[in-house]
């Protein structure tokens, strides 16, 4: 289950492989568009449901399993929202291909490509994410584990 979490949250950027076949930045398949949409969030939850354990299906049913898919695939689009850069978010795509930022913008915008990367500005990127993303998810992650603990569920 974890892998498919995993895979809802980087696939979006698979769009960046459009930079190579000519598709621009703006364009619906450019990069932060369609696939970073909340339609294309919910068919990929809805097309990997079948992938995911049965065991979560039957204790969760598949309408959790799916949210859970949804609200993974749609954390990306969300931080993407969240950066100082680049030309927004598609949210509403092929419906409207509006691009949006959220109100708040705490990331910067990492650059594309590993060089770039791997320079200081991308160091300086996976500073902001460190703490605008990591620790919080990891204070939520801790949280939500000592939660089950103390309710005398599962997880210890």
């Amino acid at each position: 289950m974890w892998g498919l979490l995993v895979l809802c949250t980087v696939l979006p950027d698979a769009d960046v492989l459009g930079f190579k076949m000519g598709i621009a930045y703006g364009d619906l398949w450019g990069h932060r568009g369609l696939t970073h949409s909340l339609l294309f969030a919910g068919l990929l939850a809805i097309s990997l449901l079948p992938l995911t354990p049965k065991l979560f299906r039957q204790e969760l049913g598949f309408g959790r399993v799916a949210l859970v898919l949804f609200l993974a695939a749609t954390s990306h689009g969300v931080l993407d929202g969240m950066t100082d850069g680049g030309l927004g978010v598609a949210f509403f795509a092929p419906f409207d291909t509006t691009r949006y930022f959220l109100p708040i913008r705490p990331l910067h915008v990492s650059p594309i490509g590993l060089a770039p990367f791997l320079s200081s500005r991308g160091l300086h990127v996976l500073q902001s994410e460190v703490v605008w993303v990591w620790m919080p998810a990891l204070l939520i992650g801790l949280a939500g584990h000592h939660w089950r603990r103390f309710r005398g569920g599962r997880g210890r």
